[in-house]
């Protein structure tokens, strides 16, 4: 089985020769992060440090969604595959192994009953004309679910209706928490619980209070987004796992490259809380898209609508 980049880091490490290689690739990442202009030479290293890893474990290992230490993992993904993140749409190859399958995806509310210690889940039949109060519900019947909705509902609404602004990095910690560490089984159904009228929209769009953890007083560039993106190892992974699981294809019927819509919702829940955190756009329609903009984006206008294309027209999501 391929291995976590942890174990294939303490594997190389423990050998003379891959061991010299990787702190050559560390280098190259360090330079890359920040900002500093590689000679050509340099350039060459990098690169050849990254062959010269052949096909050694560290070269195909990849990070578990959820797994301890996953910040470490991603880092030492990225220092080993830190040729391929000179452009937006050089992000193809995710760090993260095996995405949700359909199957996967599809809740059972009696599973969701056993999840929550037994209890009945019958009470909630009530909730029918508004899935997203139901899947708010089933969420308090969960210890976990409701004290990490609690904590990131609490921490993103402090400041609201005053001159205070909220701590938008704290907020997006906690909702990262949120969605990481409570079954996907509760937090799916949360974030995309299907409305039949604005009522319960505007509960779908408000689940990640918008106001902190979304939206800000000016629009920002969509490149500047990214750029602060690809700044942060989670960030940057969570935008290539998206990228690989949420690509588009005019020529495919559902107009999908993988055809696994499963695997792009998850690929869409890892980038709430991470700076480039997407929302839904209105109380009446599922349109999702990015708080930005790419007025006055010069000649990186065309760059800048790719970014901001793959959520607000991206028919795979």
């Amino acid at each position: 089985p391929r291995s976590d980049c942890v174990m294939a880091e303490q594997l190389c490490l423990s050998d003379s020769t891959c061991n010299a290689t990787y702190r050559i690739l560390e280098n190259c990442a360090l330079a890359k992060t920040r900002l500093l202009p590689l000679d050509h030479d340099s350039r060459v290293r990098c690169l050849n440090a990254e062959f010269d890893l052949g096909n050694s474990s560290l070269l195909h290992c990849k990070c578990h969604r959820r797994m301890k230490r996953q910040e470490h993992c991603l880092r030492v993904f990225w220092t080993v595959h830190s040729s391929v993140t000179d452009g937006y749409f050089s992000l193809e190859t995710s760090p993260y192994e095996n995405p949700a399958n359909e199957e996967h995806w599809k809740t059972d509310y009696n599973k969701l009953a056993a999840l929550v210690s037994g209890k009945n889940c019958s009470q909630l039949a009530g909730d029918a004309t508004n899935p997203c109060l139901k899947a708010t519900h089933v969420c308090n019947l969960s210890k976990k679910c409701v004290r990490l909705r609690t904590e990131y509902a609490s921490i993103c609404t402090k400041g609201a209706g005053s001159e205070d602004v909220c701590d938008r990095r704290r907020c997006h910690r906690g909702l990262r928490n949120f969605f990481e560490k409570v079954p996907e089984d509760f937090t799916k159904r949360i974030l995309f619980c299907p409305c039949q009228d604005e009522f319960c929209g505007e509960r779908r769009r408000k689940t990640i209070v918008p106001d902190c953890s979304f939206q800000s007083n000016a629009k920002p560039n969509c490149l500047w987004l990214l750029d602060s993106c690809l700044e942060d190892h989670i960030c940057k992974s969570q935008l290539a796992d998206f990228q690989q699981n949420c690509q588009p294809a005019d020529t495919s019927p559902d107009g999908c490259s993988l055809h696994n819509h499963a695997a792009c919702l998850q690929a869409y829940m890892g980038m709430i809380g991470t700076p480039m955190t997407p929302n839904y756009v209105s109380n009446s329609s599922v349109e999702v898209s990015l708080w930005c903009t790419c007025e006055s984006s010069g000649n990186q206008k065309e760059k800048c609508d790719q970014v901001l294309g793959m959520f607000e027209s991206n028919k795979c999501l």
